[in-house]
């Protein structure tokens, strides 16, 4: 077993709690896992980025060579496009369809919806609306997340019991939305996976 993640968004968007469960997840199942970090100006909603390299076999970079991703999974539209140079072939984009539009020459979004909408491996929702229908803006993330999960090769309830163990101090009711945030983008997912 071996997945290469690359995981985007811009600075709040939760990437770093995306990389933590994950890789709690992956620890919990006994692989190796090699992470790297780019937050950029992620305070004033700039790029951040993660590579998550997980295996069953002992990893020696941290970094993800051009091509080769198995998965990008993206918080922002636009922060997806950015990474596909990273991508491999046969390799998935998991994104929001929701822009964070903090540049002010943001390009028009059916024009980023549409290359999105090009590539043979793609699942894209609005995270954030689906979150909102959950009661927490703040868990589409893990909406994303959730939308991801089948293509981990990580078990599913790894997953659940990770954000269980990250957001435990935040109290019962954080983690039952971000539960109901996870299994509704699996579900997305799995309604949308093209046959």
């Amino acid at each position: 077993m071996k997945k290469d993640i690359i995981l985007a968004g811009v600075g709040g968007q939760g990437i770093i709690s995306i990389a933590a469960i994950i890789g709690y997840a992956a620890l919990e199942e006994g692989l190796f896992l090699k992470q790297s970090e780019v937050h950029g100006m992620s305070q004033r909603g700039g790029d951040v980025q993660s590579n998550l390299r997980i295996s069953d076999k002992e990893i020696a970079s941290d970094l993800i060579p051009f091509g080769k991703a198995d998965l990008i999974i993206s918080v922002e539209p636009l922060e997806s496009l950015r990474y596909l140079p990273s991508l491999a072939n046969n390799g998935w984009v998991i994104t929001s369809t929701r822009p964070y539009n903090n540049i002010p020459d943001y390009p028009d979004l059916d024009l980023v919806m549409k290359e999105i909408g090009s590539l043979p491996h793609h699942i894209a929702l609005d995270a954030d609306a689906i979150a909102k229908d959950l009661g927490s803006t703040k868990s589409a993330n893990i909406v994303i997340l959730g939308a991801a999960s089948p293509f981990l090769d990580i078990e599913y309830e790894r997953l659940a019991d990770a954000i269980r163990f990250i957001f435990r101090k935040k109290g019962e009711e954080t983690i039952q939305v971000n539960l109901k945030a996870l299994n509704a983008g699996r579900e997305f997912a799995n309604q949308n996976i093209p046959v």
